[in-house]
Order: C-alpha cells, then sequence, then structure tokens
C-alpha cells in the first residue's frame, strides 16, 4: 500500500506541516483521551509532532510509532531520547503487531493519504483491545483550509492542470463531512464521536509560505515540480499576488478546521 503523501526532506514537511500538527496534537490528545499505563500506537507518525506529544504523558507505558516514509521514521528516531517510544517503519493498511497489542491506536493527518483508509481504520481497530479507543483526524480541504485553498483556488483560475489538481485535493479520502464517523461505524466500532478542531496557521511571509510548496513537498509540491519553469514562475507570481491581497507582504494567518473521530472496540 502507497501513500499519497510526496515527502522529501524531513525540514520541509516541518515547514509545510510539521509546525501545524504539532499545534493540533495536543487537541487531538484531549479529543481521544488517555489514561495511566496505557500502552499507545501512533499509526503514521511523521516527524513525531503526536509522539512527543503523547510523551509529555508521564503516565503512559509505552509508545510505538509507525510510518511509511523512511525519510520520516529516521527523522523521529534522531529526536527521540524516550526510552517508552518505539519508531519503525510500517504500512498503515497492515500494521506489524498482534490483535489486541494497544489500549489506543491514534492516526494524526493521515488517513487522507492513505489511499485504501477503510482498511487502516480496520487495523486499528485490530491491534486496540476491546473497550479501548481508535481516534483519528484529518484536515477538512474543501472547505477548512483557506491558506491552502488560496493556491489551490489560483491554480485551478489558470489552467486544467490546477483544476485537476483541485479535484483531487479538495476530495482526499475521509475528508468530507461524516465519512470518517460512517467509516469507523463500518469497520465495527461502537460510540462513535465526531468533532471539528480549530488551529490558525501563522505565516511570517510569502516566503515563509511558499518554500516548502516550491521544494516540492506534499500534494500542492508535487505539483509545482510537474510544471515547466515558466510555468511555475507564472504560479508563484499569482499565488504571492493572492497572499499578498493588495497589501504589502509579511504576517498572515489563517483559521483552519479539521475532522476528529473516535470510536470504541467492542
Amino acid at each position: 500500500m502507497t501513500s499519497s503523501f510526496t515527502v522529501h526532506a524531513a525540514s520541509g514537511y516541518e515547514q509545510l506541516m510539521g509546525r501545524w500538527s504539532r499545534r493540533l496534537a495536543p487537541l487531538f490528545i484531549d479529543f481521544a483521551g488517555l489514561a495511566g499505563g496505557e500502552k499507545i500506537l501512533d499509526v503514521g507518525c511523521g516527524t513525531g509532532s503526536l509522539t512527543f506529544e503523547l510523551a509529555k504523558s508521564t503516565g503512559l507505558a509505552e509508545i510505538q510509532a509507525i510510518d511509511f516514509s523512511a525519510v520520516f521514521v529516521a527523522a523521529a528516531k534522531e529526536r527521540n531520547t524516550d526510552p517508552r517510544i518505539t519508531i519503525s517503519q510500517a504500512d498503515a493498511t497492515a500494521l506489524p503487531f498482534a490483535d489486541g497489542a494497544f489500549d489506543r491506536a491514534l492516526a494524526l493527518l493521515v488517513l487522507h493519504f492513505v489511499p485504501d483508509a477503510g482498511k487502516a481504520v480496520a487495523e486499528m481497530r485490530r491491534v486496540v483491545r476491546p473497550g479501548g479507543v481508535v481516534a483519528a483526524v484529518v484536515w477538512d480541504h474543501y472547505g477548512g483550509m483557506p491558506g491552502m485553498r488560496m493556491m489551490i483556488d489560483t491554480v485551478a483560475a489558470l489552467g486544467e492542470s490546477g483544476r485537476q489538481l483541485r479535484s483531487r485535493y479538495c476530495f482526499q479520502p475521509m475528508m468530507q463531512p461524516g465519512e470518517m464517523k460512517r467509516t469507523f461505524v463500518e469497520q465495527g466500532l461502537a460510540d462513535v464521536a465526531e468533532a471539528e478542531l480549530i488551529i490558525r496557521m501563522d505565516y511570517e511571509n510569502f516566503d515563509d509560505y511558499w518554500a516548502p510548496i516550491a521544494a516540492g513537498e506534499g500534494p500542492l509540491g508535487k505539483y509545482m515540480t510537474s510544471l515547466d519553469g515558466a510555468e511555475r514562475e507564472r504560479v508563484e507570481a499569482a499565488v504571492r499576488d493572492a497572499y499578498q491581497a493588495g497589501r504589502p507582504d509579511g504576517p498572515r494567518s489563517f483559521a483552519n478546521f479539521a475532522w476528529a473521530c473516535r470510536g470504541i472496540v467492542p
């Protein structure tokens, strides 16, 4: 099983999304819940935003973290100093753990990049004990990320390839209202609850916003690498104009919404 997320360098991901996933992680943990002595699985750990936020809870017994990307796994391992944390490369749709091995399985900003997201939820349910919790959170690309839609809608106005990007980006798995909740129910989870989590993404200037995209990180960066030099310059100029909105370059702040869902293993 592949991932649809493009990553070249951990530092690029940190500027693109890691700094924002760290803001989201505490809200997600509050939603998912924790209890002393638990064993937790972080599915799709990336550079460790959720993993290391979980580690702030000193009462946890064990934190296993997996990611499909070797780049992310190496970066998270380099950061780790906590003996309770084990980080490894694995597939979210074929988790290398025994049935019922964990008290909770959590996925932060992962399921929308898993082509068979339902299978990943099924695997998370399998490795959690009866009475344990499966929880996940994904961005609302269609209606909840104005900073990213700013670029998406700009390139869609410039040509057909941009319109195709918008169609793919706005309708990734698990992003529509109720979609993740339905999947949790279909995979046999009980007492399924859904909520919206909100953070702000604050940029110092256009270059702070644009640099990881220009470097090819994530789905928007992948799109940029598909363009020739002249078209990249055209897109950058248009997105810069959208970011600045007729004012001098400088700080901008965007509210971002994510869908969160949790369920109990029967």
